[in-house]
């Protein structure tokens, strides 16, 4: 059948018509192929792999005995890129562009690693800190070099250390950074290299934090071979297993000595434990300090000559820190840098402060002082027991810490009291007077003019105040107090 040439070409147009639509979409799709392979392309060249901590083991331990190296790595963190840690420089040795020479620089420095393992609070301290503040936290990896069998090369690479830091400190001043802006946060071994550090910078840094500095191969060393208060513009010092992996000796500006400096409340008392045994006192100092970011803990401390003073509630006032009530353990430490500087002219450099907390985290306690003022010589040597009751009806009594002196040669006592709980809404204080001596009376009255509880945790809440009160010994009395007077605060 032969179709007319009209309809021929009909039928070539129709089918020129249908392959120019089949090639334009097929253009189209080429396009789109394309664009996507370029986007993809760009966006593989951006996203670079995060940084990670190195992976080490025991085999690395074993292999430190025979080829020992040793490697410094700078993980840097931002609030830009808090789950993704990134190099401070770049291959071309520019500045990460996340990194801001204004803001504050959190150096966080970890401790001796003899298998490896990577510390298990590191992620997390990172989190706190940039939560806390937005800052600049650069972690420093040294594993290589931590992690050995071999305890005393750890502590010679830790200058080995100091010094490769001090070459990418140097970097980052040409780019506009400040050394006052620098906090170093060590822990152990990573203690004395930011000392080592500081020392590099003639005390130049603003703050060095020193997290139970490692003791063995430290203690009774001159100031140039560990972690001093010189080092810093602020050195502030928790000590938290003295009598073992820490150190004993006072070593900055402020020294705190939680629970004594050893035995932390908490941790294992029995070998049969295993690692957490050597360990927990050691690390208690690392979660003490994150608690106190994390947390609404005002670890308050009081300036003793020793824990066995502190103890006996001699060390209850902090009138030498003035306004600012008694110093806090942790991050806020920073707020008595000024009193302390004023404190040293003319005195001795340092300031051991002591406290107590519970023995699970946060572990929080509450301190109240309860100051008596009895007529001269009306009361034979005694001590005070107290409770709080809250307008919720719950009675806590707390840890007292005794006087040692004789209480009827003071017309004012003030006790010391720990409390695991928070009072805020007092209702009423139960208080019982018990002599001392032999010479007990159950029908002798003995008189108070006055007495004011304030809490020391929280000193802007207004102190309680009760007047004129009369006790009999060992008869327990329930007062009622009230807002105490602008002149007897």
């Amino acid at each position: 059948m032969i179709l007319p040439k009209r309809n021929l070409n009909e039928l070539r147009n129709f089918l020129f018509g249908e392959l120019s639509a089949v090639f334009a979409f097929l253009r189209f799709q080429m396009r789109v192929y394309i664009f996507l392979c370029l986007m993809c392309w760009v966006r593989s060249d951006n996203k670079r792999p995060c940084l990670e901590f190195s992976q080490l083991s025991v085999k690395d331990s074993f292999r430190d005995l025979f080829i020992p190296r040793i490697e410094t790595i700078l993980m840097m963190y931002t609030r830009n890129n808090l789950n993704c840690a990134e190099p401070l420089f770049e291959q071309n040795n520019s500045l990460n562009v996340n990194f801001n020479t204004q803001k504050k620089t959190v150096w966080l420095i970890h401790g001796y690693r003899p298998v490896g393992s990577i510390p298990l609070w590191l992620q997390n301290f990172v989190r706190i800190l940039l939560n806390e503040e937005d800052m600049n936290v650069i972690v420093v990896d040294w594993s290589r070099g931590a992690t050995t069998f071999i305890y005393n090369r750890a502590v010679k690479n830790t200058r080995k250390v100091a010094v490769s830091l001090s070459v990418h400190i140097k970097n980052l001043l040409k780019h506009g950074a400040s050394l006052d802006n620098f906090h170093f946060i060590g822990v152990s071994l990573g203690a004395h290299i930011s000392g080592f550090v500081g020392k590099i910078f003639h005390g130049q840094l603003g703050r060095i934090t020193g997290l139970d500095p490692a003791g063995p191969r430290f203690s009774r060393k001159p100031p140039y071979s560990r972690l001093d208060y010189t080092d810093a513009k602020f050195v502030d010092v928790i000590h938290s297993d003295s009598n073992g992996l820490g150190i004993q000796e006072p070593l900055g500006h402020i020294d705190f000595y939680p629970n004594g400096g050893n035995k932390q409340p908490g941790c294992p008392k029995s070998i049969f434990s295993g690692i957490q045994f050597i360990k927990c006192n050691h690390q208690r100092a690392v979660h003490l300090f994150m608690a106190s970011l994390e947390t609404n803990c005002n670890f308050i401390s009081f300036p003793c000559r020793s824990y066995k003073d502190y103890k006996t509630s001699l060390c209850v006032d902090c009138d030498c820190f003035k306004e600012k009530s008694c110093p806090r353990l942790g991050y806020q430490a920073k707020l008595f840098k000024d009193v302390l500087k004023e404190r040293m002219e003319g005195r001795p450099l340092r300031t051991t402060v002591f406290l107590d907390t519970s023995g699970t985290y946060p572990f929080c306690t509450y301190y109240f002082v309860l100051s008596i003022i009895v007529p001269d010589k009306t009361m034979m040597d005694g001590s005070f027991s107290f409770k709080l009751l809250n307008q919720l009806g719950m009675i806590e009594e707390p840890r007292l810490y005794e006087k040692n002196k004789p209480f009827y040669k003071l017309q004012e006592v003030k006790i010391l009291a720990q409390f695991y709980n928070d009072f805020v809404n007092i209702s009423s204080i139960g208080l019982t007077y018990f002599q001392s001596s032999n010479l007990q009376c159950s029908t002798c009255t003995y008189k108070i003019q006055s007495l004011m509880l304030k809490s020391l945790t929280y000193p802007e809440r207004p102190p309680l105040c009760r007047y004129n009160i009369v006790l009999k010994e060992r008869e327990e009395v329930f007062l009622n107090p009230n807002t105490c007077t602008p002149k007897n605060t």
